[in-house]
């Protein structure tokens, strides 16, 4: 079996991190390797068990996840090792803080009464580096908040070729991959790459960023 990928947790409940904890525990490809109840614990946490996926609850006592994510990550880039990839758990299905998590580096955000299998799926599919949210909902969520909508295009952006901006556009609109493919009569693979390579010239780690990013600088038309 190939190396199982190490999960921790974030989150003031203790029930909650108890069930957490057995769910990851009880599967053969995943390790749960540490649990905290606060942000601030969160990061000690995970710069000592250098999980590859933290699950992190948005509010908590001491340092809520918003803050915590940021820093978690930014501790990461400095260490110049890989940087764990972050799912922010809400109550609420649009919800700002989930928004705010995802701009400061979160790749997406589930509901904490998601069911486990959903979770569970989400952990793999976040590890295999993409984001665990369909960008769709990712656009509704920040259609219901001001995202203060820049009125300059980005120098990076300028520099995508027409085809990956085309590949942008559609990417930030919610489509799949197969249905970019055929929207623009490609092979899935060849989308593939174009995202891959639309993300390395933009400086972005994930479709969720990708998002974000032409959100705040208005560019989904």
């Amino acid at each position: 079996m190939s190396e199982r990928i190490r999960v921790g947790l974030v989150d003031d409940q203790a029930l909650f991190r108890t069930g957490i904890r057995m769910l990851v525990s009880s599967q053969p490809d995943l390790e749960f390797v540490g649990q905290a109840g606060n942000g601030v614990e969160g990061i000690a946490m995970a710069a000592t068990a250098l999980p590859d996926v933290i699950l992190m609850d948005i509010r908590m006592p001491v340092m809520d996840g918003i803050e915590s994510t940021s820093e978690i990550l930014a501790a990461a880039a400095r260490r110049g090792g890989p940087q764990p990839r972050i799912i922010v758990l809400t109550t609420f299905d649009l919800d700002e803080a989930a928004m705010r998590a995802i701009r400061g580096g979160a790749s997406g955000f589930l509901l904490k009464d998601a069911d486990p299998e959903f979770l569970l799926a989400a952990i793999r599919t976040v590890h295999a580096g993409t984001s665990v949210i369909a960008a769709s909902a990712t656009r509704e969520l920040f259609e219901n908040f001001d995202t203060h909508v820049a009125t300059v295009v980005p120098e990076s952006f300028e520099k995508l070729t027409s085809r990956e901006k085309d590949i942008f556009v559609l990417a930030a609109r919610g489509l799949s991959n197969s249905e970019i493919a055929t929207a623009e009569f490609l092979s899935e693979a060849t989308v593939k790459t174009h995202i891959s390579r639309v993300l390395g010239k933009l400086g972005l780690r994930d479709r969720v960023q990708l998002v974000v990013f032409a959100y705040e600088n208005g560019l989904t038309d």
